[in-house]
């Protein structure tokens, strides 16, 4: 019997080297807010982060880098696999991209490759590319880029780096604002400070969104961008009302550990049964799409670890779509994503938890044995007061807390006690502190 081989079209040159070409003249005519992020030291790196985050930017900023040092197109080649013209562009056409680029210069290239997760088995090619001591940097939208199945794959060839939206004290610098102690003593210098600062808390730090008038319509589109693309699409969600129903649900419960049962439970009461392993399943895309990151309680048994969670959201300004008034979730959910900023987002090797074992604590940090409560207002109530202040009192007794830390919007005192001292600082000193010191690479 005969049977007939599939027929396979690969891409078409003229379409790739005209690609190839119209990039260039993208790279350059971007003005890109430089971060201070450091890819000169290794031959390959692995940028992974949320859509929008700045992803490309940062290869824009390698990209006229090493344009300002000397080096010319003939060396660099840039692709975004984002361009509608490589839809059909398969894992097999990957050669053709280097082919191009001999036919257009006989420079050994330096490849930038954006979005590349969109191909299927892009795996191969980045490890041959490696292998072959080209230097190449790739960015991805999918955490599974960053999975232990992935980085063994790719052999220790790449330095992970994760992308966050911009941090407050980047916010601040590229919107020109200063911040140093005389500013701050200044009434028109401090108004435009907090307006910023309301901004940053209610809207987040997604590079494109700084400056527009109407922040929310940019965030949303970003939202609807991850939501029916990277995770709906992608995933082959049959029910996309019920994911965002979940997203939702997980939004106003932010600061609360939750389970995949209880969520189950909420979600079959409004909006229809769904199973725990399809919450589950649900979770972690989010979770690869880099919308959500999850926090485990340092107090909870391993076999327990996994099953009661607190998840945030990367950025503010997608949690604020779905809150109403809520200044204190949005403040808490800042302080994680500065965290993960600092010590890392790596599901193997956590870094960040909470602390829940009679006592509950928002964040405790191991390796710099730091505690953290979150209070929008100490002042609010004696209540308040007492409960936030009461459980970094007893905390000393269980783990060990070199620093103890109560971050609110705009507050600022200390706190003595047997075991030394209670910070009270507003979030945006301790964070712009902690960008100034950081404690990660």
């Amino acid at each position: 019997m005969f049977y007939k081989l599939p027929f396979y079209k690969n891409m078409d040159k003229g379409v790739l080297k005209q690609i190839i070409l119209d990039n260039r003249v993208e790279v350059e005519r971007y003005e890109v807010f430089l971060r201070n992020v450091d890819m000169s030291s290794f031959p390959c790196y692995v940028l992974v982060g949320l859509r929008r985050a700045g992803k490309s930017f940062m290869l824009y900023q390698r990209m006229q880098q090493l344009l300002r040092e000397g080096h010319t197109w003939d060396e660099m080649l840039y692709v975004n696999f984002e361009d509608d013209r490589l839809e059909e562009f398969k894992s097999s056409d990957f050669n053709f991209i280097l082919e191009c680029f001999a036919e257009l210069s006989d420079k050994r290239p330096m490849l930038f490759l954006d979005e590349m997760q969109n191909v299927e088995g892009w795996e191969k090619f980045a490890r041959r590319l490696a292998d072959n001591k080209y230097n190449v940097y790739i960015t991805g939208s999918n955490a599974k880029m960053l999975s232990r199945e992935v980085m063994t794959t790719l052999g220790g060839r790449y330095l992970p780096v994760e992308v966050y939206p911009f941090s407050f004290k980047e916010y601040l610098d590229v919107s020109d604002q200063k911040y140093d102690e005389n500013s701050l003593l200044q009434t028109d210098t401090k108004a435009k400070f907090m307006r910023l600062y309301n901004e940053y808390l209610h809207w987040g730090g997604l590079p494109e969104s700084v400056g527009l008038p109407v922040k929310r319509n940019y965030v949303s589109s970003t939202f609807q961008k991850v939501y029916l693309g990277d995770i709906c699409a992608r995933n082959g969600i049959s029910n996309p009302n019920l994911l965002r129903l979940m997203i939702k649900k997980i939004a106003e419960s932010v600061k609360q550990p939750l389970s995949y049962n209880r969520i189950s439970r909420i979600l079959s009461t409004v909006g229809g049964k769904i199973s725990v392993p399809t919450v589950g399943s649900y979770v972690q895309y989010c979770q690869d799409a880099w919308l959500l990151v999850r926090m485990h309680n340092i107090a909870s048994p391993f076999v327990e670890k996994g099953t009661i969670s607190k998840y945030y959201f990367i950025d503010n300004g997608i949690l604020n779509l779905f809150l109403i008034d809520a200044d204190t979730s949005l403040l808490e959910n800042l302080v994680a994503v500065t965290l993960l900023r600092m010590y890392g987002n790596d599901p193997d090797n956590e870094r960040v938890f909470y602390y829940n074992s009679g006592v509950e604590v928002d964040f405790y940090v191991p390796e710099e044995a730091l505690a953290i409560q979150v209070c929008y207002s100490l002042s609010h109530s004696d209540d308040t007061y007492e409960r936030e202040v009461a459980a970094l009192k007893k905390l000393p007794s269980v783990l060990e807390c070199r620093r103890r830390l109560i971050v609110t919007f705009d507050e600022e005192a200390s706190i003595e006690d047997d075991y030394g001292k209670i910070e009270i600082l507003p979030y945006w000193k301790w964070a712009v502190a902690c960008w100034e010191h950081p404690v990660k690479e």
